[in-house]
C-alpha cells in the first residue's frame, strides 16, 4: 500500500493545481461580471473594451515555456530522487510523468510560432 502512496502524491499534485488555477479565475470573472453589472444597473454607459475579455499578450509563449520548464524540471528531480521501493524499483522510473508538460508545452510553442507567421503574413 504505502508503495502507492508517492506516485498518488505525484500525479494528484498537477490536478489540484489545475483545480485552484481554474477556480481563481473563476472567481476573478465572476468578479469582473458583478461590477459590470453594478455599472450598468447605475446607468453608466459601459465603453465597448470593458465588455470584452482580457487577454494577455504571448500567452502561448509563456505557457509554453513554463510547461517546458515544468516538464524537465518534473523529469529532472524524478531522476535524482534516491528513494528505492521494498521490489527494488527506483522512484526514477517515473520520469516519463514530466513528458505530459514537455510536449504540452511544445505544442503551445509550435501554435505560437505558427500564429506569429500568420499575423506576419496578412
Amino acid at each position: 500500500m504505502e508503495y502507492l502512496l508517492i506516485p498518488l502524491v505525484v500525479m494528484s499534485a498537477p490536478v489540484l493545481i489545475a483545480f485552484m488555477l481554474l477556480r481563481y479565475r473563476s472567481q476573478q470573472t465572476q468578479a469582473r461580471y458583478r461590477t459590470l453589472l453594478q455599472l450598468a444597473e447605475k446607468g453608466v454607459e459601459l465603453p465597448p473594451q470593458l465588455l470584452v475579455e482580457p487577454q494577455l499578450a504571448y500567452c502561448e509563449r509563456r505557457r509554453a515555456l513554463v510547461l517546458i520548464g515544468a516538464g524537465i524540471g518534473i523529469m529532472a528531480t524524478l531522476l535524482a530522487l534516491p528513494v528505492h521501493f521494498d521490489d527494488g524499483q527506483s522512484i526514477g522510473n517515473l520520469w516519463g510523468l514530466g513528458l505530459l508538460p514537455l510536449m504540452i508545452g511544445l505544442g503551445y510553442l509550435a501554435s505560437w510560432w505558427f500564429n506569429r507567421r500568420e499575423q506576419a503574413r496578412g
